[in-house]
């Protein structure tokens, strides 16, 4: 199966045809850096990370461009409020993206541009829309003149009259239609600027993309991604003023993530369910909210809640504690280098295909549309395979379920790495889940202990009661006790 994704701009999946062979252009809007990131930043950039991550894994060489919008009405805004230059503020932020980011284990792009750094870039563009007659200077500033463009809206499919109806003219600009949009904005008192053939003043939030893309990318380029939020006007009036000054078709596939609702609801500061990355790794470990929104198609949306990352958490610790096992049953038993089985059962056979054919199944559930959900899916069957060899423990009869074992621990973690998981080292991850789930009950592994035998030799008095209490205690606590033959156990649920 070849890869295939979804393009915004066509509504439909189409195969992947990059327009170099063998290498892939890639421009994902960054942030505008006036504030900490939330969970909507945060989904957004995980999934074109591991879009990123899987097109290496397929042989591209992938030129990824993510910029910093570091100008902009709302870092102006702020930064007058918290009386600091606009740079410095901008800066400021810039530096905790990144944190947030080297956080979640995102890989570097090739290129963070800023805008402040491509203002020749912004004006030549500029120019050449005036020239070709597609904008206009006006009391300082310069627009877009839609109307001039032949195919606007082709990207959101909205409806140009429609639009043109509840357009309107905010007091100060100077446009000749509602519609029109800014290209470059006239100085204004306390604002920073940077000279211009129209006066002192800088860009628009639209232009800043158009220029840095076409700087590292070229004219035309593979992939543009992006939130839904910014299908329009954002990526709307790329397009138009991209292909307005090259005269040539900008972006090939445009690929955009779905929204994060909190609780169900849509997430504002104004409902006071709006959480920063920050808040969240306060209490979840970054690989969770990874594992999190990977476990969702990139184009659906996803509730984030307590119940959904605890749920995340879970499935991630089935994949830590399998790889776990594995190691220290591999410890134990080195896979000899021929293993011939006597006798495989139908089970067996079943769990050895699985692990043989992982990475086709994987490959054919990332094909199709980068389906991350999916992708995990078919690696939890690996791990129920896993469990199945170390349980039944067949060593001795069966070496070649240690080969197994070795190959399918080997293949979660070359797999894993495609979705950036599993980048600790599996005790110690599971330990500090372990001691946080600890924390959170008010418990220590001691007193379990003293309560697990207290268990024991209530059942020994056959005092079922206490001994059910006991476990049924635990268990509202977060707590799970295993009992097998050798003896009970626990975890931290």
């Amino acid at each position: 199966m070849k890869l295939r994704l979804f393009n915004t701009m066509t509504g439909r999946k189409e195969e992947f045809k990059p327009l170099q062979p063998g290498k892939v252009g890639m421009y994902v809007c960054g942030v505008t850096v006036y504030d900490y990131c939330h969970i909507g930043h945060a989904r957004a950039n995980i999934v074109f990370d591991v879009i990123y991550r899987y097109l290496q894994y397929l042989g591209y060489d992938v030129n990824y461009v993510r910029n910093y919008t570091d100008v902009d009405d709302k870092i102006i805004r702020r930064a007058n409020e918290r009386g600091i230059d606009s740079r410095e503020l901008a800066e400021e932020f810039i530096a905790a993206f990144d944190a947030d980011m080297a956080a979640l284990g995102l890989a570097l792009p090739t290129h963070q541009p800023k805008a402040t750094e491509h203002m020749a870039q912004i004006i030549a563009i500029v120019e050449k829309l005036i020239a070709r007659g597609l904008a206009y200077a006006s009391a300082g500033d310069v627009y877009f003149a839609v109307d001039k463009f032949t195919g606007y809206l082709k990207l959101s499919h909205r409806n140009m009259d429609e639009m043109r109806a509840g357009a309107r003219i905010a007091p100060g600009e100077q446009k000749r239609n509602p519609m029109d949009f800014a290209l470059w904005k006239a100085a204004k008192p306390g604002e920073p600027s940077w000279p211009s053939p129209w006066g002192p003043g800088r860009p628009g939030w639209h232009i800043e993309c158009s220029a840095m893309s076409m700087e590292y990318l070229g004219e035309s380029f593979d992939i543009h991604g992006g939130g839904k939020d910014l299908v329009f006007p954002h990526h709307e009036n790329e397009i138009a003023q991209s292909e307005g000054a090259t005269g040539k078709p900008f972006v090939k596939y445009w690929m955009h993530n779905g929204f994060v609702n909190v609780n169900q609801e849509k997430m504002s500061k104004s409902l006071g369910n709006f959480f920063t990355i920050r808040d969240i790794l306060q209490q979840y470990d970054p690989e969770v909210v990874r594992f999190f929104i990977l476990s969702a198609h990139y184009r659906s949306p996803i509730d984030f809640s307590d119940q959904n990352l605890e749920d995340a958490q879970a499935g991630l610790s089935r994949f830590y504690e399998a790889l776990r096992l594995a190691a220290e049953t591999l410890a134990k038993h080195a896979p000899p280098k021929q293993a011939p089985c006597p006798v495989i059962t139908d089970e067996e056979r079943a769990t050895y295909d699985l692990v043989e054919n992982v990475d086709e199944r994987f490959a054919e559930a990332m094909d199709d549309d980068f389906n991350t959900a999916l992708a995990l899916g078919h690696m939890f069957e690996v791990v129920r395979g896993m469990n199945r060899i170390v349980a039944e423990k067949r060593f001795d009869e069966c070496p070649l379920s240690l080969v197994v074992l070795r190959d399918a621990a080997g293949k979660l973690l070359k797999l894993g790495g495609v979705l950036g998981l599993f980048t600790s080292d599996p005790v110690q991850w599971l330990e500090r889940g372990q001691a946080a789930g600890l924390q959170e009950a008010g418990l220590s592994a001691e007193a379990i202990e003293e309560l697990i035998a207290e268990r024991q030799q209530a059942r020994k008095n056959r005092d079922f009661a206490r001994g059910d209490q006991i476990r049924d205690d635990l268990a509202a606590r977060g707590i799970e006790l295993l009992d097998s033959k050798e003896g009970t156990t626990w975890k931290v649920k």
